[in-house]
């Protein structure tokens, strides 16, 4: 075989064809295999992640105050030391149901179950379809009931919530809120607020935490009074919890 004519200086080599392909930008020889197999596995990485995600309640949290900002109300879910000091504030031996309004991802309902409230007395209000659904599944031994807080008064009445050995709806002892009031429209605001008040037993209490550091409590305006409050710092942001009864009644 005639090889084609070498020109050149007496120090220049010949140039191969493989030695030019070598010399390639990599845009034009093509992604080496060990770049190739980096990007399948942030590929398969990203699914994974998105996976996770999607089964998260804290993602189902941020997708709900995505869409339904006006009744979540807040940045992230409540902390679990917000949840314990929320909890602290229920006697679990009192007589009469505990009603948790805006249960959201069950942080504040596995603080309650944690402090000893027994399931059949534990009752979880919440509006949010999603969040209702995902309720259910975490507490399938609790009575989750997905409906407006303003329709608890009626509720109640109606026995809806759960009833005693004849028949008669128990008590509320404890009512036990994380609605984002101050994100509400003032009318369904009012009757909500209508609706706790009228629910609550004569001597029970209503919990309340909010981010307003300072200032009344809404439930104030509906005619209970606050006995006390506390600030829970560490929670994202920082929170005050409200403890409210009927007036003249420690």
């Amino acid at each position: 075989m005639t090889r084609p004519p070498f020109s050149g200086g007496p120090n220049a080599r010949p140039t191969h064809p493989l030695t030019r392909a070598a010399r390639m930008p990599l845009a034009e020889a093509g992604p080496p295999l060990a770049v190739r197999a980096a990007r399948v596995s942030v590929a398969r990485m990203r699914r994974a992640v998105a996976r996770a995600v999607r089964h998260s309640p804290h993602s189902l949290f941020l997708r709900e105050l995505v869409t339904q900002p006006g009744t979540v109300g807040a940045i992230c879910a409540s902390s679990p030391r917000l949840a314990a000091r929320m909890a602290e504030q229920v006697d679990p031996t009192a007589d009469g149901l505990v009603v948790e309004l805006g249960g959201g991802t069950g942080v504040i309902t596995a603080a309650l179950l944690a402090r000893g409230v027994a399931p059949e007395r534990l009752v979880v209000i919440e509006q949010s379809e999603a969040l209702a659904a995902h309720l259910g599944r975490r507490f399938p031994q609790l009575r989750v009931l997905r409906a407006d807080a303003a329709e608890l008064a009626q509720l109640h009445a109606q026995g809806a919530l759960s009833g005693g050995p004849n028949g008669a709806p128990l008590p509320i002892a404890y009512i036990v809120s994380g609605l984002p009031l101050l994100s509400i429209p003032l009318p369904a605001r009012q009757r909500i607020l209508q609706a706790g008040a009228q629910a609550l037993a004569p001597n029970g209490r209503l919990l309340q935490f909010t981010y307003a550091l300072r200032g009344p409590s809404p439930w104030q305006s509906a005619g209970l009074a606050r006995l006390h409050c506390e600030r829970v710092l560490a929670n994202l942001p920082p929170a005050r919890i409200d403890v409210l009864g009927r007036p003249g009644i420690g």
